[in-house]
């Protein structure tokens, strides 16, 4: 397995669409329930893709069920890192930080070890993202529960990574194929958080959940899209390069969420930023040479 240039293009565009749909969620003023509706609205596009699809074969059920589990908390912590800090600060901390611990638990858990050249491209990403991340570590300090949700999530990414790598990689091995796996995943996925958000409202918060989903479907459905293509094209390049790199190479979406923090949001940018991008390019270039 080796990660060529037509995998890393395909990468960077699911990085930009995984930052679309973060940055959807951190425009709203209710960030758990436009978490719940873009990924209602994800399932809603998934279904039918799945009815042509087909399902995945048996052996990915354990997988699918292990992933559905891990993700709830992934959006738990999702929306509270966003109730409480900037898309710019808590969004690379969950995202940077995640494929460093999937390459430390590659060899162990996947059965493969990262190269020299690897871990320089994968150690730099992290690095870069840190710099963008924490770019203002005041800000990093008065926001200290946004930044223990967004360490927390980095964990719940890396596990959930390491589980759908190698789910998917049953699917493919068991002659199936990775966008069932995808499909399903996201159609039951877009039952399960919805389904705890509505619980935990009471009849007046129902009633506004339908009231604020009838103005918000559209852009809902757009980052349901977003979400969908994103992690299919991550879990796609997993059955073909190491799950290590894809993950890193994943996080570049750092770069366009914070650009998209700083153009959309006005969030700050500034000189360390931009430094950590260098630093990210140079991680994504050795990631290439490995």
């Amino acid at each position: 397995m080796a990660l060529t240039w037509p995998i890393v293009a395909a990468v960077l565009l699911g990085a930009l669409l995984h930052a679309v749909w973060n940055a959807l969620v951190k425009s709203s003023a209710d960030k758990p329930l436009d978490t719940a509706l873009v990924h209602f609205m994800g399932a809603c596009v998934a279904l039918p893709a799945l009815c042509w699809t087909g399902l995945p074969r048996p052996e990915s059920a354990p997988f699918i069920a292990a992933s559905l589990l891990v993700h709830i908390g992934y959006y738990t912590a999702l929306a509270g890192a966003y109730q409480h800090g900037d898309l710019g600060l808590t969004y690379p901390i969950m995202r940077g930080f995640a494929p460093l611990l999937v390459a430390l638990g590659s060899l162990p858990l996947i059965g493969e070890a990262p190269s020299a050249v690897a871990w320089l491209g994968i150690v730099g990403i992290t690095l870069g993202v840190a710099l963008v991340g924490l770019a203002h570590p005041g800000d990093a300090l008065h926001h200290g529960k946004a930044v223990r949700y967004a360490f927390t999530n980095a964990g719940i990414i890396a596990v959930y990574t390491v589980i759908d790598g190698l789910g998917v990689r049953s699917e493919v091995a068991h002659g199936g194929d990775a966008l069932r796996y995808v499909m399903l995943l996201f159609v039951l996925d877009g039952v399960s958080y919805p389904l705890l958000v509505w619980l935990r409202r009471g009849p007046a918060g129902r009633r506004q959940i339908l009231v604020y989903a009838r103005g918000r479907w559209p852009l809902a459905t757009l980052g349901g899209c977003a979400s969908i293509g994103s992690y299919a094209v991550a879990l796609w390049a997993m059955t073909h390069a190491p799950v290590a790199s894809v993950a890193a190479l994943r996080e570049t979406s750092v770069l366009f969420a914070a650009v998209l923090g700083s153009r959309l949001l006005q969030e700050k940018f500034g000189l360390q930023r931009a430094l950590g991008t260098g630093v990210i390019v140079a991680g994504v270039m050795a990631l290439r040479m490995a």
